[in-house]
């Protein structure tokens, strides 16, 4: 387990930024909270200026935990999320940890039993494009 904790910065583009703060307003619990904070020290950027190895609403990630397993996820609004589809929404805690962090960059976030997790970004891929690895 940690005993420090890893709070990069993070960069969200400024429309998603504004939908992710409504989406934490009107949600409830510790993953709202989780989502609320994390847009409340993102650096916010113009859309066009979001690097392409940044973590974004419909981001296909590839991130391997403290326990050295990769998993791959989509990252997604509420609506649309389905573990079973490997679909994972922002309003979940490892969701709301995802958002705006790039390829090679790590993360602590506690999970909704209150254990305390690490995770470290290794490829993203977003719709349009192709991934970008940590080399």
């Amino acid at each position: 387990m940690r005993t420090h904790t890893l709070r990069p910065r993070i960069t969200v583009g400024r429309s998603e930024h504004q939908q992710l703060l409504a989406l934490a307003v009107s949600g409830n619990g510790s993953a709202a909270e989780s989502l609320w904070a994390e847009m409340d020290r993102a650096h916010v950027v113009a859309d066009v200026k979001v690097p392409g190895d940044v973590v974004r609403m419909g981001s296909r990630v590839r991130y391997r935990t403290e326990r050295d397993d990769e998993i791959e996820v989509t990252l997604v609004f509420p609506v649309a999320a389905d573990i079973s589809e490997g679909r994972i929404s922002v309003l979940t805690p490892v969701g709301a940890a995802l958002i705006g962090l790039r390829t090679g960059q790590s993360i602590t976030w506690e999970a909704r039993d209150g254990r305390r997790h690490a995770l470290t970004v290794l490829a993203v891929h977003q719709p349009h494009q192709a991934p970008v690895e940590v080399q």
